[in-house]
């Protein structure tokens, strides 16, 4: 089976890499839209070399790994990268132009990130990620959260936002034919979420929030420069390498994708860039209902996720001390949870019933209630480029193949 990749930044090149060590394809077609420097060359020494991970032939054969991309075809566009023949197009960015069809692709990872939208026609006038489906793909693979920009349109029937080993049940083959991977964050966060939701219960849960200190990502400037015309935030146009910048994430809305318990609780996700390539940081803070006399602690929490971890292909636990930089290329980890940094504190917290709408006292009723409640908070360390999200991203891409066989 054929796979096709549209798009070569970050994720694009990182997935090739991926699907190259693998070999489960027999081929790849990857879709760029454009000529590359002077040509096949230079594409190639672009894939062969990664600021964040070296080079291919480490990352394939460790030390001893040489040169892996040889027999390079200018006319055909086409090169073998580690055994794997690669044919790379050249002309199309609009996904309704890409020849899949022709070159008999009907699996495609979309890792642009501009075609976001499940709900946009194939015949949008900038390019909608239904229009692989129109040039002939079976089945998209997003690597972005679906966003849908008209306001009071739902999600379509045949769209699905899938974490591998949290909810990717939730697809099925013969109605999906768009599949979000969600985000490196939300694949982290749901990691994070699921282990204790399961142990401790959804309704004991009272309020969550998060922040991500999440690596540079492409959308990001290296000097400063001018906003485009209309732009609200002007910290998104400053230099990446100098700054710590206040930006948002989606990681709320979609990780009710994956968990569905999680829209019946307070939930607020926020993000904050900082200058390291990648490696990245959620620290997670719950409010849970608990009881007095036992109270929920660090040790029974580091207790839950170290079980959790011995039979999850995607859950790490470590009592090791971690900085960023031990986290790149650690393999299919969507979260090593760092239990040294996990705290709790519990307090009984004093609600006044009177200020509550739908509560109707009788005369002589105590007004006050003390709710026991303890707060928890737990990092959890993830490589949102390819040690964690393209990993999992792969997983799941040849989950989908295989069901189409």
């Amino acid at each position: 089976m054929k796979l096709g990749i549209n798009g070569l930044g970050r994720i694009g090149k990182l997935s090739l890499w991926h699907h190259v060590s693998r070999k489960h394809f027999s081929e790849l077609t990857v879709n760029v839209g454009r000529e590359i420097g002077r040509g096949l060359n230079d594409l190639a020494a672009c894939i062969e070399r990664d600021s964040s991970y070296g080079r291919l032939g480490s990352y394939l054969y460790g030390h001893k790994g040489g040169r892996v991309i040889e027999g390079l075809d200018e006319e055909k566009g086409s090169m073998v990268i580690n055994g794997v023949p690669v044919t790379f197009l050249r002309t199309a960015r609009d996904p309704r132009d890409i020849a899949w069809q022709v070159n008999g692709v009907k699996l495609v990872v979309d890792t642009t990130g501009a075609f976001t939208d499940p709900t946009a026609d194939a015949d949008a006038k900038w390019g909608a990620l239904r229009g692989h489906l129109q040039a002939g793909a079976e089945k998209v693979l997003l690597s972005a959260p679906f966003k849908i920009k008209s306001k009071g349109m739902d999600m379509p029937t045949d769209a699905v936002t899938t974490v591998m080993g949290i909810n990717d049940e939730d697809y099925d083959a013969s109605r999906h034919s768009l599949i979000s991977a969600a985000s490196c964050t939300t694949t982290c966060l749901s990691y994070m979420i699921k282990p204790l939701m399961e142990s401790i219960g959804a309704e004991n849960f009272l309020s969550a929030s998060m922040v991500t200190i999440h690596a540079a990502t492409g959308s990001q400037q290296v000097l400063d420069r001018l906003p485009k015309s209309g732009a609200v935030d002007l910290r998104k146009n400053r230099s990446i390498l100098n700054n710590i910048i206040l930006t948002t994430t989606g990681a709320a809305k979609a990780l009710a994708l994956v968990i569905p318990e999680m829209k019946s609780i307070g939930f607020i996700a926020e993000s904050v860039r900082i200058p390291t390539s990648t490696g990245s940081l959620i620290v997670l803070v719950l409010n849970v209902q608990d009881d007095l006399e036992s109270p929920l602690k660090r040790d029974r929490i580091n207790a839950i996720y170290r079980e959790y971890a011995k039979n999850s292909l995607y859950l790490e636990y470590t009592e090791e001390q971690n900085v960023s930089s031990d986290i790149i290329g650690v393999p299919e980890a969507a979260a090593v949870i760092e239990g040294t940094e996990t705290h709790t504190r519990t307090a009984s917290i004093a609600v006044n019933l009177d200020r509550i709408k739908s509560c109707s006292l009788g005369a002589g009723v105590e007004r006050i209630l003390n709710v026991p409640v303890t707060q928890a908070v737990v990092y959890g360390w993830y490589d949102n480029e390819l040690g964690s999200y393209t990993n999992m991203l792969g997983d799941l891409t040849i989950q989908v193949a295989d069901k189409m066989l």
